[in-house]
């Protein structure tokens, strides 16, 4: 008979896939048990599955934003969606203002509005974008730039409407992203020059995965205001502005620059 007190312990197994699992967030290496998933992982799936079915369905709160957005005064608008479901089954509805929204969209002389949508995560826009806007706002000293809108049950092409209705000669559409299994508060920004209805993808520039493991706001910042600032020299955006905003010097990078100097 074995003796329990003098029994050694398990021995704990080796896990190979321990160190890449630290280094991301995707799914790999999953246990197994037998032909199935261990309970772990099956939990796992299941709250992050539950977490983006939140994101999706929770509705944007436009208090908390719009107090977020201070002191600049937002406004409210709402697409021709009229509830979530419509939204969801009908997206072409997301992408035009309601009639009273429109009625209440004061036409001016505005080179820039800045239009946060709740899209298909709430949270992300709610979380990312009224820092992403006063940045922006600090970084752009002289340019004449409208109340930012509130949009809701909204797509990207909404924001065109919003524009063409407020005069506004570029348009910077921050929009809830599809939420995944790994995050479910990303943000992306999509800017368009010269927007009016019926503005084809392939004329705007999209920032995408802002979020607190992704591009962090501060560097979507950086790229959002060099866009901004090449789409009114070139006087366009989309396929023909590529992207090449100048990168700053990794850590190592300067460790490596210092060892060299002489």
């Amino acid at each position: 008979m074995t003796d329990p007190v003098n029994q050694e312990p398990p021995r704990e197994i080796d896990d190979p896939w321990r160190v890449m699992r630290a280094a991301t967030r995707a799914r790999i290496g999953l246990g197994r048990s037998g032909n199935g998933q261990v309970t772990r992982d099956v939990l796992a799936f299941q709250a992050d599955h539950a977490r983006a079915r939140d994101a999706v369905h929770t509705p944007l709160d436009t208090e908390a934003l719009r107090l977020g957005l201070r002191p600049r005064q937002a406004l409210t608008v709402t697409s021709a969606a009229k509830d979530r479901p419509g939204f969801l089954g009908r997206p072409d509805l997301g992408r035009r203002l309601g009639i009273e929204s429109r009625e209440c969209l004061e036409r001016g002389d505005w080179d820039l509005v800045f239009v946060l949508g709740d899209g298909l995560s709430a949270q992300a826009v709610s979380r990312h974008g009224p820092s992403l806007v006063a940045s922006c706002c600090d970084g752009l000293p002289g340019w004449r730039i409208a109340p930012p809108i509130i949009a809701l049950q909204c797509r990207v092409a909404l924001g065109d409407d919003i524009a063409a209705c407020l005069g506004a000669r570029m348009v910077a559409v921050l929009i809830g992203e599809r939420p995944g299994l790994t995050v479910s508060d990303s943000m992306g920004v999509y800017l368009t020059h010269a927007p009016a209805p019926g503005t084809p993808d392939s004329k705007r520039n999209c920032l995408s995965n802002i979020h607190d493991h992704g591009l962090s706001p501060a560097e979507a910042t950086v790229k959002l205001l060099w866009l901004i600032n090449e789409a009114r020299r070139l006087g366009l955006t989309g396929v023909e502005l590529k992207e090449r905003t100048p990168q700053a010097p990794s850590e190592l990078q300067r460790e490596e620059k210092g060892r060299l100097a002489p």
